[in-house]
Formats: structure tokens, C-alpha cells, sequence
């Protein structure tokens, strides 16, 4: 693919869903259909292909389902352009359906919504759609409509060329033919093409004036030209349904796709700040002969070629064996080799093409969410991903002393990978601490580490990653001084530490107000710096502190002894003697929590979350008799909630949890969690 008169038949898309909505069969059924689809992970490719594929391109980006890995989701939804949404017909709109649902809304994604498990017991295609309207608050618009259901389900009318669809099962699937609409749907489609049209006529004037005037007349080109631009501009969500395991509807899904879904093209020009101007911004537009602009999106470590990057070109080219400059390093680096992921495989590419999704080997330092570019001449910074940081921390060791080594080149290796994921030593007790998202992240971590580096490890309890935080301003002078032989070291500062403002979106707010130079212009940064490296050790117990606002209000300076560690270590020391002063808080990460519990067990649920310190903040009706129950909960009480959950309900409820934010520890709680770590509490006192 080399010219951008090719890029109009590029899709970059992801499936989204609930864990169990079945978007890995969809992504195996569209790999067998295919042929041609690229996915990044492994997946069993069939061998039959649809003619009209031979002209599109369409790269599947994984996105995983559970709400531990939402990271994985976000960083996806980054680099795509478009989205499935697969809902399952029974399960509905799901919690964490709802969760991928609001980031496709926070990037601005267009997407396609897909109910499957048709074939289910249970399924209701109409009502997933009045849950996709009330839930997610979108505009679902079916195009389709089930013949069928449960174990009658053998086709779907189409709503636009009002024609029945019906699958082959000799064929698995590949072939299906067209008939009419039956007849007793016939009433029931018509409905539906109209609310469909009308639809449509909300978002464009000359299909309303038609639809108006003369519906008979409206065209099918002229209803997929209409929906086309509905989709990408948001306006609305084209409904299709299917059973993938059975092989129904996935080529209609892949008609969508092409048809509705935007282009590189589409999804038009990015934009970043210029390197050597932070201020002016600059636009790259899906062009071949603009400069090179890549985003890293994903590391991944492949047992035949090393280390894989890959990136998503959105201007110029990447040409294998050359050299490209990483924004975040200011280093040039050299890609030796250039590939592409067909379903498990890696092929070979001179070049990865603007629009394009492609991995690179041979990087030396890159990280997730940097920016490659042609030259600095040429280099914009793409704005950095967010990753949050981990709120759960284990204790591992490996079975046997032999597999030192191996355990640490494995965490490294699978850190690398995940931002969300972090290894650490405690230099006092030599122990090697993980950190993630939640108890599974951390299960399918060690998980890989035996599968992957095939080092079994003992693992401690679970600890909770608390934070700390001031909640009142105190005012300090702090007077630095030593004299050794010769020069010796002075300070002065005189400063106020608070809470942030409201409105600031950072860790550390600083603000200088020393007048008529009674600190030289150049000392600030050191005290500035080391405000910001005294913060990772709070006063109370060494945990990191959440956030804080200094403001530098006077000071002094010797002419000769004054540098800029004497006034970085001045620093250090008034965040100490200040923050004891402005009473400190622990703050604890809280989990937003959704269960869902048959009516009959909802007491017993909701009496085991009060015993959890939770707050129940809503209680809806779900499907077939189910309540769902939301709660903000702190996570040091729900380690072993699956168990609990599943003992009190008899296995029948089930719950997602992600984190929320930190909150500040009702002091009794405080006293207990301080004296654990440090056997004394008296800052709390």
C-alpha cells in the first residue's frame, strides 16, 4: 500500500466488549473470512476470503475485556479509528461494556454496535438495543433484524435493500444467499426502515426534504451515504446482529465495517506541539509525502524476533533500516526491521505506509506512548498517554534460588510491555514488590512469568499502594548550613505548603513570590526539584505524597557558600518540617464496584459491603429478575471479594471493580495501617 488514493480502503478498528459479549470468536470469524485481516494476537486463521476484501485493508487491534487491563483499552482506542461494539443478546449492555463504552466517547471514536449470541437462550436483539439508547445514552439505530431466535435463528432481514439474509451451514458460514422478507416480518421491517429513515433525516437536510416528499424514492446508495456520515460524525450507532460461534453475520459486520466505518482519511489530520516550540502547535494530515509522524501504542516481547514496537504512522513513511528520532529521548534510533502481524504471523515490509498499523524491531529506547519522527527538524510531540498508577502490590520470590535472574529479566521484560505494571526492590528487607491494577492483573502476570520465563514463584498477601496527602497550609523557614573546610553550604527559604487549587491538574503546584531578588533567579528550579523528589516519601510512613502546593515566600543567600544543592537539600528539608505542620492524612485507593445479585440475595450482598466500609450509591433493575448494585468501596477490604461474592450467592452473582481515586482514611483505620507499617503513629495523634 503506497499512495494515498489506497488510503480510503484502510480500516484500523478494535472489537469492544464485555468480557464474555464473545469478541474472540468475532475476531476468529473475521480472520477466517478474510484472510486478510491483521490482529495483534493469536488467533486461528481460516482459509476462505471475500472477493470484495481483495481492495480493503483492515487492521483489528485487540482491545482485552476485563476492567483490569482498561489500560490495554485505552491505549487501542488510541491508535484505531473506528470500533465494534459487540454486545451480547442475552447479557445486554454489561459493566464493563458501559466502562470501554465512556473511552470511545472520551477519543471521539465512531463505532458500529454488534449484538451477538443470537442462538442464546434468552436473547432479546430489541431490547440490547433500548439498552444501548438508555444505558450508554447513544442513538442505536438497527439496520438489521433477526430471523428468528435462540435455536431458530438462521438469518436477518437487511433494513436498507429490505431483503432476507440466510447462512449456508455446509459452508460454515462463508456463502449466504438472499431471499425476500418473510412474510410475517414483513410489517415489523417496514416499521423499522422507516424509524431508520427517519433517523436519518434528523442529521441531513436533503434526505429529510426526500424523505419527506417522496420516501419511495430514496435510493439505497443514497440511505448508506446518509448513515455513513451519521456514523462518522457521531450521531449514531448503525445495529447489526449475528451468532458468531455459528457462523452468522459476521460478513454482514464486515460490509459495515467498509461501509460505514471512517478511513485514515477520515479520521483526518493529527496534531502535536512543535520540539523546538512547545507553544506552537503543529497538524500532520494522512499524507505520504508529509514528514514522518509514528505513535508507539504497544510493546510486546515475541519469542522469534525479540522485542516488537508497534506504532500507528499517522503522516509520511516508515522506511525499514533507517534511522527515526524519538521525541521523548531527543536520540535518533535505527529500525532494522519492519513488520506486519498476519493473525500470528510477522510479515517482512520495506515500508509501513501512512494510516497504516505496523511493529519495528531494533529499537534500543522506546517506551509506550512516545512519538517517532523523521528529524528534529521535522518533530511534533503527539500528546502523551495517560497511564494510572498501580494500586496493588505483591511480594514474590522465585521456588528456587536458581531462578534469581530468570524472575528478574521476566518482570522487566512484561514492565516493559504494560505501563500500568511496575517491579521494585525494598532495599530494607531485599524483597521484590509488583505492583498493578487489580488481584488478576497481577494473577495473569505471574501466570506469564511460569508459561513465558518458566519461573514458579511464591507470592506474599496482597498489599494495598496507599498515598498521603496535607490537608491544612503551614508555613516554614528553613535554614540550611555546613561548614566543612574550605567553601561550605547555606540555604535560607521561607515558604507555605497547602492543598492544590482545585482547578490545578498536577502532582506538584509551585509558585514563586520572592521579591527583589533575595534568592537569585537560578536557585529556584533546584528548590523546586527538590520539593518534587521529597515528595515521594511522605511524613507519616514514607508513603508517596498525593499532591501539594508550595508557594516560595522569602530567603536569603550567601554569595560565596549559596549553590543549587545547598537551596535543592534547604528544600528537602522545609517540605519535612512543613508538611508535619499542615496535618497530614493517609489516603487510600477506592474501587468503583458494580454487582450484579439475583433480587433474593441483595441483602446479604449489601450487609457484606456495609461490613467492607463501602457506600452503595445506586441500585438498578437488570435483566431477568437481577439487581445491580454500585458502590464505592476502599480496595483494602475487597481482596478475596470473588470468593465471598460467589459463597454468599451460591455462584449466581457476578462483579467488576476498577479503580476510582484516593480518599483520605478514617483516622481509627489510619492509627491501625500506621502502626502495622511503622509501629508508632504519633503525627496522627
Amino acid at each position: 500500500m503506497g499512495t494515498d488514493a489506497q488510503l480510503k480502503y484502510t480500516r484500523n478498528i478494535g472489537i469492544m466488549a464485555h468480557i464474555d459479549a464473545g469478541k474472540t470468536t468475532t475476531s476468529e470469524r473475521i480472520l477466517y473470512y478474510t484472510g486478510l485481516t491483521h490482529k495483534m494476537g493469536e488467533v486461528h486463521e481460516g482459509t476462505a476470503t471475500m472477493d470484495w476484501m481483495d481492495k480493503y485493508k483492515i487492521n483489528l487491534i485487540d482491545t482485552p475485556g476485563h476492567v483490569d487491563f482498561t489500560v490495554e483499552v485505552e491505549r487501542s482506542l488510541r491508535v484505531l479509528d473506528g470500533a465494534i461494539a459487540t454486545f451480547c443478546a442475552v447479557g445486554g449492555v454489561e459493566p464493563q461494556s458501559e466502562t470501554v463504552w465512556r473511552q470511545a466517547d472520551k477519543y471521539e471514536v465512531p463505532r458500529i454496535a454488534y449484538v451477538n449470541k443470537m442462538d442464546r437462550v434468552g436473547c432479546n436483539y430489541l431490547d440490547v438495543v433500548r439498552q444501548i439508547r438508555e444505558v450508554l445514552g447513544a442513538n442505536p439505530c438497527p439496520i438489521q433484524l433477526p430471523i428468528g431466535a435462540e435455536e431458530t435463528f438462521k438469518g436477518v432481514v437487511d433494513l436498507i435493500t429490505m431483503q432476507a439474509l440466510y447462512w449456508h451451514d455446509e459452508t460454515l458460514g462463508a456463502e449466504y444467499e438472499t431471499a425476500e422478507v418473510p412474510a410475517d416480518m414483513l410489517e415489523e421491517a417496514q416499521e423499522y426502515r422507516d424509524k431508520m429513515l427517519e433517523q436519518l433525516a434528523e442529521f441531513d437536510d436533503e434526505f429529510m426534504t426526500k424523505y419527506f416528499d417522496d420516501p419511495e424514492s430514496i435510493t439505497v446508495a443514497e440511505i448508506k451515504s446518509a448513515l455513513r456520515t451519521a456514523t462518522l460524525n457521531r450521531n449514531m450507532v448503525p445495529v447489526l446482529c449475528g451468532s458468531s460461534f455459528k457462523n452468522k453475520g459476521v460478513q454482514t459486520l464486515l460490509d459495515a465495517v467498509c461501509a460505514y466505518l471512517p478511513s485514515p482519511e477520515d479520521a483526518g489530520e493529527v496534531s502535536g506541539t512543535a520540539v523546538n516550540d512547545p507553544d506552537k502547535v503543529i497538524s500532520r494530515k494522512p499524507l505520504f509525502e508529509e514528514p514522518l509522524c509514528a505513535l508507539v501504542f504497544k510493546i510486546a516481547t515475541d519469542p522469534y524476533v525479540g522485542r516488537l514496537v508497534f506504532f500507528r504512522v499517522y503522516s509520511g513513511q516508515f522506511n525499514a533500516g533507517t534511522q527515526v528520532y524519538n521525541v521523548r529521548t531527543g536520540q535518533k534510533e535505527r529500525v532494522s526491521r519492519l513488520f506486519q502481524m498476519h493473525s500470528n504471523r510477522q510479515n517482512p515490509m520495506e515500508v509501513i505506509g501512512c494510516g497504516d498499523i505496523g511493529a519495528g524491531v531494533g529499537f534500543k529506547d522506546v517506551h509506550t506512548g512516545d512519538t517517532l519522527c523523521s528529524s528534529r527538524e521535522t518533530a511534533i510531540a503527539l500528546e502523551a498517554m495517560d497511564f494510572p498508577e498501580p494500586v496493588i502490590g505483591i511480594a514474590v520470590e522465585p521456588k528456587t534460588q536458581n531462578d534469581l535472574d530468570r524472575m528478574a529479566v521476566g518482570l522487566a521484560k512484561l514492565a516493559e510491555e504494560d505501563p500500568t505494571f511496575q517491579v521494585e526492590s525494598n532495599e530494607e528487607t531485599g524483597q521484590t514488590i509488583i505492583r498493578g491494577m487489580g488481584e488478576l492483573h497481577l494473577d495473569i502476570i505471574l501466570d506469564r512469568l511460569r508459561r513465558e520465563f518458566k519461573v514458579e514463584c511464591n507470592q506474599g498477601r496482597p498489599q494495598v499502594t496507599y498515598k498521603e496527602a496535607i490537608s491544612q497550609a503551614a508555613t516554614v523557614r528553613e535554614v540550611f548550613k555546613k561548614q566543612t573546610g574550605g567553601h561550605g553550604k547555606f540555604a535560607d527559604i521561607e515558604c507555605r505548603v497547602e492543598p492544590i487549587d482545585v482547578d490545578f491538574d498536577g502532582s506538584l503546584q509551585f509558585v514563586n513570590e520572592v521579591k527583589g531578588g533575595d534568592i537569585p533567579k537560578e536557585f529556584i528550579p533546584s528548590i523546586e526539584k527538590g520539593f518534587k523528589s521529597a515528595m515521594r516519601s511522605g511524613v507519616l510512613a514514607g508513603f508517596p505524597l498525593q499532591s501539594l502546593k508550595v508557594t516560595i515566600l522569602d530567603g536569603s543567600y550567601h554569595p560565596v557558600d549559596s549553590d543549587q544543592l545547598s537551596f535543592e537539600l534547604c528544600a528537602m528539608q522545609a517540605y519535612r518540617s512543613a508538611c508535619r505542620k499542615a496535618r497530614p492524612v493517609l489516603l487510600e485507593p477506592m474501587m468503583s464496584l458494580e454487582v450484579v445479585t439475583p433480587e433474593e440475595n441483595m441483602g446479604d450482598v449489601i450487609a457484606d459491603l456495609n461490613k467492607r466500609r463501602a457506600q452503595v450509591e445506586g441500585m438498578e433493575s437488570a435483566r431477568s429478575g437481577a439487581r445491580i448494585v454500585k458502590a464505592s468501596t476502599p480496595l483494602a477490604e475487597m481482596f478475596g471479594y470473588v470468593t465471598a461474592l460467589r459463597n454468599i450467592t451460591s455462584g449466581r452473582a457476578t462483579s467488576t471493580m476498577s479503580f476510582s481515586h484516593y480518599a483520605p482514611v478514617a483516622t481509627p483505620i489510619a492509627i491501625k495501617v500506621l502502626s502495622e507499617c511503622l509501629g508508632h503513629v504519633e503525627l496522627l495523634q
